[in-house]
């Protein structure tokens, strides 16, 4: 009595606190099961109590007018004992649906996401069956346990009301008893009537919600605009093996909390610790970052880590990141963010690890590569990532960098021209094969081939210590050449082609200075030099515009400073799409320098003819460390005065605080 109702919409949420509500009910039951019995037996001994206390004359008339009263009892009684007992059978059934939908949804969860999309179809469809067959079992079961509480409230008093009617009437001592217990008898039998008129107009009325609940159920789930709460897998490390925990996750829009309880239906029930925390962010993960479907990762503001979490469905795990303002993962793309992205990376790695055993051969740790590159590719938060700082390991930098090289849309050496370099490696005779990549290379896109020098001027500095770092080029070429060619499906001829893959990267670090510095003679017929023509004279003909530059730079020439430049011809293109590192926060702070030692202008972006210019201002858009005492060194900002050309290609001789030295070319901009 007076126990909470069992709401429908709680058999889809089947939450711990419906559980044990149901709980509840299944114990008030228990008790009227074993009441009945108890009454039946009750009801047998005052029949044999009859026969032995009225005397001849009476007793016989008294005793069989009580005992058919009592027999009618019994009979009603049992009938409401035969409720009990199906409702218990409901029971039974509702258990074993629930371990069976538990089960076949833990299997199901476990499947990889590289099995075939037909075969995940067709898993996902039969977990569907069973998850609403589950649920109209649920539903079935709540309806039988609200009728059974419902009817043993005038069933079981009935009858026995009527049994009391018999024994008072025949029963001659209790004549007075009668009348003392009629106005109570007239309250009761108004009573049970009304409870018997309210439970047959709402039954059909609770049956109805039911039949519409389980052909839409999706309509009919509770969802609040302050609350999301329902199960989510957790992956856990336990003895440094990770494991998937099932927990019951409640998420307040309100106050940003995430509270976990661990609960597993299967298990009776039991009920873990609570664990809660304040939600920072949301970011869904993608389905080659790791074996699991539908999974997502959240970071709280008051425990570290990040927190690797499973929904139950894609459906589900849309409803969560909604509620959580969750973000889409990083989409790498070849523009200005990228190109200072890995320009940051590379300088990181060349200054604080480049020495480091096994560089880029150990990877990071996922979750965190996946932090870094969220936060350095993001423009609000790329200012604040210090690389300096010991958060950040060198293998996750270098994981970072070969992660958002394998996220690219396309890989950097294009479908396009993918078989083509395994055609190359092939080749007999080295020196021919040497030239026919060069000729690829340089018929990439422009975007493409300069990421592509970025890197693999890079891996020639990481091969040149290899003695102690141990990557060989060999060993680079391993590392990078499924990354930098991957194929466009996975086939077996694509699997055989790996090797050339491997020998492809080795070439191009092996001759970086010859393929990415000089044009092939034959680069792609005419074509290919009018479009070189072209783009020459297109870069010649403007100043670069704010799109083409790094996204923080210490002077934007004004209107008039942009005129300027046109009557002077120099090649500015390369300044901007360079190798170079990203931009400081402050003028003060020194700004991520180049390597130390700047390659010239590739001719395959400009005329590789000298600058010519004198007396001119230039300022500087990177910083530089001079290496020889010609050189200078100077920060983001700087003014050189007096700047004109050098007899030294690449390079330009300026003025600095009084002292002339050299300026590298593709440094600075003319004001």
């Amino acid at each position: 009595m007076g126990l909470p109702a069992l709401e429908f919409s709680d058999c889809y949420l089947d939450s711990p606190q419906f559980r044990e509500r149901l709980k509840s009910h299944e114990a008030e039951l228990d008790k009227t099961n074993k009441f009945i019995k108890e009454l039946i037996k009750d009801g047998k001994a005052l029949v044999q109590a009859l026969k032995s206390k009225f005397p001849a004359d009476g007793r016989e008339r008294v005793a069989v007018a009580a005992r058919v009263n009592t027999e009618m009892c019994r009979l009603r009684v049992r009938e409401l004992h035969c409720r009990v007992s199906v409702s218990r059978e409901a029971k039974k059934k509702y258990d074993k649906e629930t371990e069976k939908y538990c089960g076949v949804l833990e299997k199901h969860l476990s499947l990889s996401a590289k099995k075939k999309e037909a075969h995940l179809h067709e898993a996902d469809n039969q977990v569907d069956n069973v998850r609403q067959h589950f649920y109209e079992v649920s539903l079935e079961y709540v309806f039988k346990v609200q009728e059974v509480q419902e009817r043993k409230m005038f069933d079981f008093v009935e009858p026995l009301l009527a049994f009391l009617q018999g024994l008072f009437t025949y029963y001659h001592h209790g004549y007075e008893l009668a009348k003392d217990f009629n106005h109570f008898k007239t309250d009761l039998t108004i009573s049970i009537q009304n409870t018997r008129n309210r439970f047959e107009s709402t039954r059909s009325e609770v049956e109805s919600l039911m039949r519409k609940m389980k052909e839409n159920p999706h309509e009919h789930k509770s969802i609040s605009q302050h609350l999301m709460e329902g199960y989510l897998f957790v992956l856990e490390k336990r003895s440094f093996v990770s494991t998937w925990v099932k927990y019951y996750c409640t998420y307040h829009r309100e106050p940003k909390r995430v509270t976990m309880v661990l609960f597993d239906p299967k298990s009776g029930g039991k009920m873990g610790e609570e664990e809660s925390f304040i939600l920072k962010s949301c970011t869904r993960r993608k389905t080659d970052s790791i074996e699991k479907r539908f999974c997502f990762d959240v970071e709280a503001m008051d425990r570290p880590g990040v927190i690797t979490m499973q929904a139950l469905s894609e459906e589900d795990r849309r409803l969560w990141m909604e509620a959580m303002d969750g973000r889409e993962p990083v989409v790498a793309q070849l523009d200005v963010i990228g190109f200072n992205v890995i320009k940051k990376f590379i300088y990181a790695v060349e200054t604080r690890g480049i020495d480091e055993q096994g560089l880029y051969r150990i990877a990071g740790v996922n979750s965190k590569v996946q932090k870094l590159l969220s936060l350095t590719m993001d423009p609000k938060t790329c200012a604040d990532v210090e690389l300096d700082s010991p958060e950040w390991e060198i293998k996750t930098i270098t994981s970072a960098i070969k992660h958002y090289l394998r996220v690219l849309p396309a890989p950097l050496m294009t479908y396009q021209y993918q078989r083509s370099f395994i055609k190359a490696a092939k080749m007999d005779n080295p020196e021919t094969r040497v030239t026919e990549i060069h000729t690829l290379v340089h018929r990439l896109p422009e975007k493409n081939r300069q990421m592509l020098e970025l890197l693999v001027n890079h891996l020639a500095n990481v091969a040149s210590h290899h003695h102690q770092n141990l990557m060989t080029i060999a060993n680079l070429g391993v590392v990078f050449g499924p990354t930098l060619l991957r194929p466009q499906e996975e086939t077996v001829a694509a699997i055989m082609d790996i090797k050339f893959q491997n020998i492809v990267v080795e070439i191009l670090i092996e001759h970086h200075e010859r393929i990415f510095q000089h044009v092939p003679n034959s680069a792609d017929g005419p074509n290919n030099m009018l479009s070189n023509q072209s783009r020459r004279r297109s870069t010649e003909s403007k100043a670069p515009s704010c799109s083409e530059r790094p996204l923080t730079l210490f002077h934007t020439p004004t209107h008039s400073q942009k005129g300027m430049n046109t009557a002077v011809s120099v090649n500015v293109s390369t300044s901007a799409t360079s190798p170079s590192p990203a931009s400081p926060r402050s003028p003060s702070w020194p700004m991520f320098s180049a390597p130390s030692s700047p390659h010239p202008v590739s001719s395959a972006s400009s005329d590789s003819s000298p600058v010519s210019v004198s007396g001119r201002k230039a300022i500087a858009l990177y910083a530089c460390k001079a290496e020889h005492e010609s050189e200078l060194s100077f920060i983001a900002g700087t003014v050189f005065m007096n700047v004109h050309a050098s007899r030294e290609p690449g390079w330009l001789e300026g003025t600095l605080d009084g002292r002339k030295g050299l300026i590298p070319e593709n440094y600075v901009e003319f004001l």
